[in-house]
């Protein structure tokens, strides 16, 4: 059964599930009606992040112009250009046991493509999730709804993975930015 989280929650992802090591983590989102002319493109993307909480370099920035990073590790499955049907709209593969030692964190985002020229934000996007699936068994292990909580943000951090020894936990995180992906960039430090 999957464990349903709410913002700022923190939870064991790899202790109470022994010899996890490859994970799914699925977004998804519905769009508002709203008299836009534009078509809502909703990116998800990994920073795979140091100790800092920084990018130590370009290469570990994994999104639609990067789908997979060197070590193997992340792997982008793909741009979904409208968020239309049910499910995940997009999806990241994490195969745990493959992330550099080096890399304490991966952040998990979403932002809306050309927001500010379509004149989109996250007030028009509901039923935003981040779920994580055990991709052996496809079974989901967490979900996260993201609420209604935002009007003009235009990325969030929707939630994070993060080592704690020699373990994995899963961050609930929710938090937005306005700027889009150039302000999550220059946040980790790109």
């Amino acid at each position: 059964m999957s464990i349903s989280l709410t913002k700022g929650q923190k939870i064991d992802l790899t202790k109470g599930n022994p010899g996890l090591s490859k994970v799914l983590v699925g977004l998804g989102w519905d769009v508002n009606k709203y008299d836009g002319q534009a078509a809502f493109d909703l990116d998800a993307s990994a920073f795979m992040l140091s100790g800092n909480g920084k990018l130590q370099s370009k290469a570990d920035f994994v999104y639609f112009n990067n789908l997979k990073h060197s070590s193997g590790s992340v792997k982008h499955m793909g741009d979904n250009l409208t968020g239309e049907g049910e499910g995940d709209d997009e999806q990241i593969e994490i195969d745990l046991s493959r992330v550099p030692a080096n890399i304490e964190k991966i952040s998990i985002t979403v932002t809306i493509y050309e927001a500010d020229k379509r004149k989109q934000n996250f007030g028009q996007v509901s039923n935003a999730f981040i779920r994580v699936v055990d991709e052996s068994s496809g079974k989901e292990l967490i979900r996260y709804d993201l609420g209604e909580d935002f009007s003009v943000e235009t990325a969030i951090i929707a939630g994070e993975l993060y080592r704690n020894g020699s373990e994995w936990k899963f961050n609930a995180v929710g938090s937005g930015f306005k700027g889009g992906l150039q302000a999550l960039a220059e946040n980790f430090g790109l």
